[in-house]
């Protein structure tokens, strides 16, 4: 059964508000700490609220990584498992030209060859099917090659060895009330896992698209679209695979236009090659990384209102900014906030920052290496008590917050350094569970 996600957020929110306030309270008692009178006029903000008058709220600390873990990966996503001998097989050769509709809750394991038509899903709201792609190629010239019209959850298994593809031929028909947009498209929770490949090709939209919460635990997938790659209105949860995009606008989109405290991406695990016109990563309200390879090229690398790394290994070549914190959800206060991993970004020339944080910036730990004309652009609070910051081949010994501007800069005094080992925020490891549901 589905928990209420209004319900979850906001007790997640005030306990993040509570934290906020123990920790300032704190902060303000740490020895060589920035000084008020230390940080200009331009780029002061009180950490206790936001520019836009909000009370700040940040990731809940002291939930960890196998917290938020548990919540966003139940242990089917992760199985990729299947009973062969209770599944029902469907040969596409056999339906070639027709739709193929699935109706009951089970297994189905795919395979051939379907041209002009589609997989649809059409079940009861509390059905849960897999789907095992088993050497399946399904295409559709003006609709999606997956269609999930109603279920409780859908897998989508890519059975271990074999590969499969999907594709839109680069327009699409409406049938019903949705708006449907991508080769793949989930009106309801969507797993993507197993050990195969696939191929997802939509030229004129998205490739992926879920309006509920998506989750990729496995799999070689590759995918080339007209806009975004993977979109979904709640969530985008990753444990492991190899995911390689090429997308018009977006690689990875969280958004949810009904509730900005969703619209959240985490990524545990995998490696991700990612081309993108626009941003490599978008997630409205919280982009949390605890881990993975990701290798970005795009106009901006990594964006969200609240950047929280944990771990990973990641390289960004941008022509605007590498990471952005921007003021996309009221349920945060724009933050920068680095605990570990490996960072290498690399900007393009002009008005571009290394991290450009439309409110705080917090460093903890890791290593953290720029090249560019400005690493480091930050309209609130500085805190750096660990890891190592390199900007174009110098080791610093203190954060120069230079306010080149970037996209959503405020602009203002130039030149400003926050010594290392000091400052105000939240620092220490934080964050919180994603999806707010058990399966």
């Amino acid at each position: 059964m589905k928990l209420n996600k209004k319900r979850f957020f906001p007790a997640v929110i005030a306990l993040a508000v509570m934290l906020s306030m123990l920790t300032l309270a704190a902060c303000s008692q740490i020895e060589g700490s920035a000084s008020a009178s230390s940080v200009p006029a331009s780029v002061e903000q009180s950490a206790g609220a936001a520019s836009s008058g909000s009370a700040v709220i940040s990731p809940a600390a002291g939930e960890g990584t196998d917290d938020a873990f548990s919540e966003a990966f139940s242990k089917r996503d992760l199985s990729g498992e299947y009973d062969a001998e209770e599944a029902v097989l469907i040969d596409l050769d056999e339906a070639e030209g027709s739709d193929v509709v699935i109706s009951e809750a089970g297994t189905y394991v795919i395979s051939g060859a379907l041209s002009n038509g589609s997989v649809i899903v059409d079940a009861a709201d509390e059905d849960k099917i897999q789907l095992v792609l088993n050497g399946a190629r399904i295409s559709s010239d003006t609709y999606a090659a997956i269609y999930v019209k109603q279920a409780d959850k859908v897998f989508i298994t890519l059975a271990e060895g074999t590969e499969n593809e999907l594709a839109n031929g680069g327009s699409f028909t409406q049938r019903d009330d949705n708006s449907v947009d991508g080769a793949i498209f989930s009106k309801d929770d969507l797993t993507i896992n197993g050990a195969g490949s696939l191929t997802v090709v939509s030229p004129a939209e998205h490739g992926i698209v879920c309006k509920d919460e998506l989750v990729i635990t496995g799999g070689v997938i590759s995918i080339t679209a007209g806009s975004h790659a993977i979109q979904a209105k709640d969530s985008i949860a990753v444990s492991d695979g190899s995911i390689t995009v090429r997308a018009g606008k977006d690689g990875l989109h969280a958004e949810n236009d009904e509730d900005d405290a969703l619209g959240t991406i985490y990524i545990t695990g995998g490696s991700f090659s990612i081309t993108a016109g626009d941003d490599g990563i978008h997630a409205e309200s919280l982009l949390r990384i605890d881990g993975g390879k990701l290798d970005i090229t795009a106009a901006e690398g990594l964006e969200a209102t609240y950047v929280l790394i944990n771990d990973g290994d990641i390289t960004i070549s941008a022509s605007d900014d590498g990471i952005n914190a921007a003021r996309k959800s009221t349920a945060y206060t724009p933050t920068v906030e680095i605990n570990g991993g490996s960072l290498d970004i690399s900007m393009g020339q002009g008005d571009t920052d290394g991290i450009d944080a439309n409110g705080n910036l917090i460093i903890t730990g890791g290593s953290i290496n720029v090249t560019g004309n400005s690493a480091f652009d930050c309209d609130g609070s500085v805190t750096w008590t660990g890891g190592t910051v390199t900007v174009n081949g110098q080791q610093q010994t203190e954060i120069t917050n230079q306010m080149f501007g970037g996209r959503g800069g405020f602009g203002g005094q130039s030149g400003q350094s926050f010594g290392g080992q000091s400052g105000q925020g939240f620092g220490g490891q934080s964050g919180q569970g994603f999806g707010g549901k058990h399966r």
